[in-house]
């Protein structure tokens, strides 16, 4: 099984609750003695994954970054659906996808993987290519939510939207140009929202794909929100329908 290195309390933690069998050994910073750390600690014990106690700059150099909150963890990779049929076999409801085409900074898609989460989406779907992949950073950022959320990579994005149509899914693109505000698109079937990188936006062919575009609605000075934020707007938009709905 393939190993990677995942790193912060809130990555660790979840890892550790969620899929603890794939956590082969935790580093942390040995001169941190607070609560938080204890809490870890204790939770490693709990289900029997060795603790190594080494100091901040060996933490440093394994992540390659100062970010690490003297905590990073040794972990295989995640038992979630990584193959978007099997995902979709096992839905029950109308699902919600989250489709991001082009974002390249782990930031945004660890930000993207958290309201993904928060909202109940089923999952993230993103080209392989011209796109940023599941790293460490982004795991950060997603505080857990990329333990939670499938995070599925596609080689072709156009063809996979497209067998969502087959699916009877609708897709909603987002676009500040889009012929509908957000509260005038109907999320409480099926639905996939399609976020574009700020900036360049949707590609063309991801654009024409689309079976409707929405514009998120500014009253300010800011002519766009980060996609992140976007994203989260649009998902419990979403959200709130189905609930309202009983979906």
């Amino acid at each position: 099984m393939k190993s990677k290195m995942i790193f912060g309390f809130h990555a660790v933690t979840a890892r550790l609750r969620h899929e603890a069998s794939s956590v082969e050994e935790i580093y942390v910073d040995a001169g941190r003695v607070d609560r938080r750390m204890q809490e870890l600690l204790n939770a490693a014990k709990a289900v029997g994954v060795r603790v190594i106690p080494v100091d901040d700059a060996r933490l440093s150099n394994i992540v390659g970054t100062r970010r690490h909150q003297g905590v990073v963890a040794k972990a295989g990779e995640l038992s979630l659906a990584r193959n978007l049929d099997e995902l979709l076999d096992a839905i029950v409801g109308p699902p919600l996808l989250l489709v991001l085409d082009g974002i390249t900074d782990p930031h945004n898609l660890g930000a993207c993987l958290r309201v993904a989460d928060g909202a109940g989406a089923h999952a993230v779907i993103a080209p392989k290519d011209r796109a940023v992949g599941l790293n460490a950073t982004a795991a950060k950022v997603a505080s857990g939510a990329a333990e939670t959320v499938p995070y599925i990579t596609v080689t072709n994005l156009a063809r996979t939207l497209r067998e969502l149509k087959e699916r009877e899914i609708w897709l909603i693109g987002t676009s500040e140009d889009g012929e509908k505000g957000l509260y005038e698109a109907d999320f409480s079937g099926p639905a996939a929202l399609v976020m574009g990188s700020e900036g360049e936006g949707m590609r063309r062919l991801t654009r024409e794909t689309c079976d409707v575009l929405v514009n998120v609605p500014m009253f300010g000075s800011v002519e766009s929100l980060n996609v992140s934020v976007a994203s989260g707007v649009c998902l419990y938009e979403a959200r709130r329908q189905r609930t309202v709905k009983g979906c």
